[in-house]
């Protein structure tokens, strides 16, 4: 069932500068016998550059808003490449939710084992911290030689002085990457050198860069840091994000003959942090150009926006044997996108679920998800729940509801022989 409504004159009004060349249309779509409805997310360029769209050379590529989650641009955003040292992110994660839990502390100090010390440190011929072999060395400085200077060694130390060794470590990423909702990122190590089992996608590259800005402030704080010193060899950090663009204060470069150059850059002006990730290029100096442009692109073109404010009704779901026949749904928190300044962009929100929803119906139950889609891709995705409670309905309420769903049933599983 599809049912089109449109947003109150009142909405409109307060917003008249934001839908002037705006097309925005709530969508409420259900499934009978607990279907589950999917939208497609076919992943495209997007606008043209004379229609205020981004000209970029990045093979794959996606720009977000980090508050709202609002994607900006993308392009083949979802294609599965070796993110080389950008994985240090998912490593980074591990440990600071190990230190959050209160499972390792900072203090803790883990040797530099022989395999560490081959793999990862100055015999690798690899970015490194220099770790001496047999040495001990504090979270703390394994983490800033991991995140300021790249070190494959010190990933290798905190992923055996956490795990035991790699391999585990590596499933523990994998594990957690799951946790965060990266569905297709798999780790085959700790430091994102060449092996076929690292893969991700810059869209969850992205979600995880906005993850980690927004759960561990302080631990954010090492990502802009500009160079780090240690056993007397003082390094600067890769990024060229933070010497170049006003505002830049993470995260991680990457580079593996596989994966090509890439990068998972942010920066804040004006209160709006963005965030950039792009893989593939074939040279340094178009990796740093490319993001910083992509970024520049979005702070002079993107505004953000109120769709829905916390609590405002988004639309309704259908109830199954309920003393209502549909239920009221809202979003805790207000929806927000980031739209062109232009006024050129063209949204469609739908609210998605899998129903009818069966009563009883507690106030707050999450019923589903409401998309805002730009063009043929999803600007942003937010959870929607039962504004209010719905009682259990009469007998027979129960039984008009059952004969109802079962005759759909019967419809679309002719309509799916024919």
């Amino acid at each position: 069932m599809t049912v089109k409504t449109s947003l109150s004159r009142k909405s409109r009004s307060a917003t008249a500068s934001f839908w002037r060349g705006l097309i925005a249309a709530a969508v409420v779509m259900a499934v009978g016998w607990g279907g589950l409805v999917y939208a497609a997310n076919n992943s495209i360029q997007g606008a043209k550059k004379d229609e205020g769209g981004f000209d970029g050379d990045a093979p794959t590529a996606i720009l977000i808003e980090a508050s709202s989650g609002s994607v900006l641009f993308e392009k083949n955003a979802d294609e599965l490449r070796a993110p080389s040292s950008m994985m240090k992110l998912m490593t980074a994660e591990v440990v600071f939710h190990a230190v959050q839990q209160g499972e390792v502390k900072l203090t803790d100090e883990y040797r530099v084992s022989e395999y560490a010390w081959r793999k990862g440190g100055a015999p690798a011929g690899g970015s490194t911290m220099f770790a001496p072999i047999h040495s001990k060395i504090s979270v703390d400085d394994l983490l800033h030689g991991a995140l300021i200077q790249s070190g494959n060694d010190a990933c290798i130390v905190l992923a055996e002085g956490i795990a035991g060794n790699e391999g585990s470590f590596a499933q523990m990423m994998t594990k957690r990457a799951r946790e965060l909702g990266l569905e297709r990122s798999t780790f085959a190590n700790s430091n994102g050198l060449p092996d076929p089992g690292n893969k991700m996608t810059v869209r969850e590259l992205a979600k995880l860069a906005r993850y980690v800005i927004q759960t561990y402030p302080d631990f954010y704080k090492l990502f802009g840091e500009r160079e780090f010193t240690w056993n007397k060899i003082r390094q600067p950090n890769r990024n060229p994000l933070l010497t170049s663009l006003d505002g830049a204060d993470g995260l991680k470069t990457g580079y593996t003959k596989e994966g090509g150059y890439g990068m998972v850059g942010s920066a804040v002006q004006n209160g709006i942090r963005l965030i950039v990730v792009i893989n593939g290029l074939d040279d340094p100096d178009d990796r740093a150009s490319e993001a910083k442009k992509m970024l520049e692109w979005g702070f002079r073109n993107f505004e953000a926006r109120t769709l829905f404010a916390a609590d405002q009704p988004v639309g309704y779901a259908k109830v199954f044997g309920g003393e209502s026949r549909s239920v009221k749904l809202a979003s805790r928190e207000p929806i927000k996108v980031m739209v062109q300044k232009n006024g050129t962009d063209k949204l469609i929100a739908r609210v998605i679920y899998s129903g009818p929803v069966r009563a009883p119906i507690e106030s707050g139950l999450q019923v589903g998800v409401v998309k805002v889609w730009r063009g043929a891709n999803i600007a942003v995705e937010a959870p929607v729940y039962a504004a209010e409670p719905v009682g259990k309905g009469s007998t027979m309420r129960r039984a008009i509801d059952g004969v109802s769903e079962l005759a759909i049933g019967m419809f679309r599983a002719g309509a799916e022989k024919l």
